[in-house]
């Protein structure tokens, strides 16, 4: 078993795993304290048509689908904000449509398309040194952001109204945020894919909250749980012989159920001390 650590691709599945945990519970506690979470589903969803468009093209699928879920995003505000659209019926209606052009695309695509398989359900083992390049480029615009700009992204997020009156450009704001999470969605398909990659952008956040409340912390929780069941994920995938992806979720969900338990006793060892008091 020790042996696999000594190839080059296992190394790079290794350092990616790192990287993208790291973005991932850093945007998905902004997602998730925005209650953005059926957004990220719908720009996720919307990204497929791209990955389609790419593959009928010749281009590359990660740019394309890139283009989609900033588009896709973008759709979403300017259909709630400008057009007075329901933000929940804005999501409808370009998941449908980024899902409805991908299958058309794909469906035109002359051939077998191989790497449709890795998009959808994930193939960490397949990342490339490339794209650890650009993972490890977006990871640090990432954090130059949030160091930068981290008061105003609190007070966006918590609280956009009071964040108003204080002046701060509100709308600039979440929608640089909203670029970064469609760009750490693009980015992650490939090695997580479409179909689990809102775990990784939620359920570390929901194990967080169970421990604190602030965002500082709660960026730090996520980032250690989702570490841990990554990392973890990968050398267990590795006993079973099963998907990486599928290993993470659920020592995700493993973590949670057990976490959800440890509170519920905590809470009823604290009920009875204070009743024998």
């Amino acid at each position: 078993m020790l042996d696999i650590f000594s190839y080059s691709f296992f190394q790079h599945a290794l350092i990616g795993i790192i990287l993208v945990s790291i973005a991932s519970a850093i945007i998905g506690t902004y997602v998730v304290c925005r209650r953005m979470v059926f957004v990220t589903g719908g720009i996720t969803h919307a990204s497929f048509g791209g990955l389609g468009l790419g593959f009928y093209a010749g281009l590359s699928p990660v740019v394309t689908a890139g283009i989609f879920a900033i588009a896709s995003a973008l759709g979403v505000e300017w259909l709630s904000e400008r057009q007075r659209v329901r933000e929940d019926s804005a999501i409808g209606v370009v998941w449908a449509l980024g899902m409805a052009l991908g299958t058309i695309f794909i469906f035109l695509t002359p051939g077998y398309v191989p790497e449709l398989s890795s998009f959808l359900f994930g193939n960490i083992l397949t990342i490339s040194h490339t794209d650890l390049i650009a993972f490890g480029v977006y990871l640090a615009v990432l954090l130059s952001v949030m160091a930068l700009f981290f008061p105003a992204i609190r007070s966006c997020a918590f609280d956009p109204n009071f964040a108003r009156t204080q002046g701060l450009p509100v709308r600039a704001i979440n929608l640089m945020m909203t670029v970064l999470t469609s760009v750490c969605i693009v980015l992650t398909i490939r090695l997580i894919g479409i179909m689990l990659l809102m775990s990784l952008f939620t359920m570390p956040q929901m194990i967080a909250e169970l421990r604190t409340s602030r965002l500082l912390p709660l960026m730090g929780w996520a980032v250690a749980i989702s570490l841990a069941c990554s990392m973890g994920g990968v050398l267990l995938s590795i006993v079973l012989s099963v998907p990486v992806s599928s290993t993470i979720v659920l020592l995700l969900i493993i973590l949670y159920v057990l976490a959800r338990i440890g509170v519920r006793l905590s809470a009823l060892c604290n009920k009875k001390r204070k009743s024998s008091l």
